[in-house]
């Protein structure tokens, strides 16, 4: 499981650096600077949850189960919140009205919320059986 953590926080950062270029070479001057920001956000976030998978990957104070429940919320809140930014910000390029998903993205959030909540409880409540 924790060579599966780290590849998908690896997976998770090339996308975020493929997509920040794209958004900062390819995306200019075809959605407006709000837009532009949004998107930014999402692969800010997106990167800050890969360098996070990559820790929990290698950290070896958690039990298999509880690395699974916060590897599993943080991959499904980065697709749904990150992801989400990218199609909104999107939107007027293409010809689906992304807006009316638009719920997804608070949704995402509460998943990656969740998943560094699982974190600290389990932390504080096993107790850290090895070093950091």
């Amino acid at each position: 499981m924790n060579k599966t953590i780290f590849i998908t926080g690896i997976f998770f950062g090339v996308i975020a650096i493929i997509l920040g270029a794209f958004g900062a070479h390819g995306l200019k001057g075809y959605i407006d600077s709000d837009a532009l920001r949004s998107f930014e956000t999402g692969v800010r976030y997106q990167m800050y949850h890969a360098l996070f998978l990559l820790i929990l990957g290698n950290y070896k104070g958690l039990t298999l189960y509880d690395k699974k429940g916060v590897f599993y919320l943080v991959t499904i809140g980065v697709v749904l919140f990150s992801f989400s930014i990218y199609l909104l910000a999107t939107n007027d390029m293409t010809g689906f009205d992304f807006k009316t998903i638009g719920f997804i993205t608070p949704i995402g959030g509460l998943f990656l919320i969740t998943g560094w909540l699982l974190l600290g409880v389990r932390f504080i409540f096993q107790g850290d059986k090895s070093e950091i």
